[in-house]
């Protein structure tokens, strides 16, 4: 049974059936293509599931700017074009349903400026790809962090069945209407308005835990809730914008370990763990004093396009896990809100000269780590593990020094 009251949807725009499953069919066979697909039986999930009824509303990107180079996202509804709706639906793109956490009226969707994403309909490719990583059986109870649109969870649903699944969201609002869709396609998983910082306690134990959000440390209640040889994948992302995917497995004793995986995943925070607001920048970057040396490594290293530089910036900011970056101009500035340091990187010629102030030396710690890197031969992503114990949570290489995460 559902903890969330059982409603009834009624739509407003009927889709031609057939339409829809031929676009439905279309997805299954290119997320075939991309071998996204973990099994045949998630490819009949797909061929089953009317991605449609989770986004009754969504924003695209207008690929432009306003007058403030805000970016512009333009609304997409069946009232507003019901051939761009149910096209963009079956697309493998992340669709946009929430922005500073304020629910779109979707009657009458006004264009967005700007704004934070707080809410989406994760492409489908990525759904597949988390749901495969967490390696679920059938008979598995698990936990699914981040309903969103409840078109994931649908997914999962269709694929294991209802019992045993239990779908948290903090946001009483998207549950709702994730509800809504759910019921209305014959699914029942437990749903809950949960932070996932905590997990469900009144579901737990779980087999699996599969996170659709990011936090900067591992959750102590996800691993305290989740029986001994279970798993726990989700994102570990932090103020720097790095991100890695872990797969923990849960001991005996309560500690968990696993490698990081590779790729370049990011989700939104968790709301608790999202950057906070810095100030001026011109503020903190007046109390630098001007460049006083050569950088060893130039920001590029951690902002490059790159499956390294991904990589790279997670390490980084696994060192200086309270620094933020920001651009003005061409010099690049760290700003660390908790210990009240800052660095500035300005351009010279092929070369960059750093200034540093406050207590921790920010750019000095990430070159420590490049350097490390380096030294050990650039290792990847999945030569790196997790341990999360009582002493606290540390990534190892066994040729770098250790790095922490945050306190929990």
């Amino acid at each position: 049974m559902s903890s969330w009251k059982r409603r009834r949807a009624v739509s407003r725009h009927p889709v031609d059936e057939v339409e829809a499953g031929e676009l439905r069919a279309a997805l299954a066979v290119s997320l075939g293509a991309a071998g996204v697909l973990p099994d045949a039986g998630w490819g009949d999930a797909v061929r089953v599931v009317p991605r449609e009824r989770f986004t009754p509303g969504f924003y695209l990107p207008s690929g432009q700017a306003d007058s403030d180079g805000l970016p512009v996202w333009e609304p997409v509804t069946a009232a507003l074009d019901r051939t761009h709706w149910l096209t963009a639906a079956y697309e493998d793109t992340t669709l946009l349903t929430q922005f500073d956490g304020e629910e779109p009226d979707w009657a009458a969707p006004a264009t967005r400026h700007g704004g934070v994403p707080t809410s989406s309909a994760t492409l489908p490719s990525l759904v597949l790809r988390m749901w495969g990583d967490a390696d679920i059986e059938d008979g598995h109870t698990v936990l699914e962090i981040g309903t969103g649109t409840g078109y994931s969870t649908a997914l999962a649903c269709e694929r294991f069945g209802s019992t045993g699944l239990t779908s948290i969201d903090v946001d009483d609002h998207r549950l709702a209407q994730a509800a809504d869709a759910l019921f209305a396609c014959g699914y029942s998983p437990t749903l809950a308005v949960a932070d996932g910082l905590y997990g469900y306690w009144p579901e737990a134990p779980f087999d699996r835990v599969v996170a659709a959000c990011s936090f900067r440390t591992v959750p102590p209640a996800l691993v305290a809730q989740t029986r001994p040889g279970g798993k726990i994948l989700l994102t570990l992302g932090g103020w720097l914008y790095g991100y890695a995917r872990v797969l923990l497995t849960v001991a005996e004793d309560g500690s968990a370990a696993g490698p990081l995986l590779p790729g370049t995943v990011s989700f939104m925070p968790a709301r608790v763990h999202a950057a906070p607001a810095f100030g001026n920048p011109a503020h903190w970057a007046a109390a630098v004093p001007p460049a006083r040396r050569d950088a060893r490594h130039g920001p590029a290293r951690i902002n490059d396009p790159t499956e390294e530089a991904f990589l790279l910036r997670f390490l980084a900011q696994s060192a200086v896990p309270s620094a933020q970056l920001t651009t003005i101009g061409e010099t690049v500035h760290l700003i660390d809100v908790m210990t009240g340091s800052a660095a500035s990187l300005t351009p010279d010629g092929a070369a960059w000269r750093v200034g540093e102030s406050g207590p921790v030396h920010l750019w000095s710690r990430v070159e420590d780590v490049l350097d490390a890197y380096d030294a050990a031969g650039a290792p990847g992503a999945a030569d790196f593990t997790l341990t999360v114990t009582q002493d606290g949570q540390h990534l190892q290489h066994p040729k770098m020094p250790r790095l922490s995460l945050p306190p929990a």
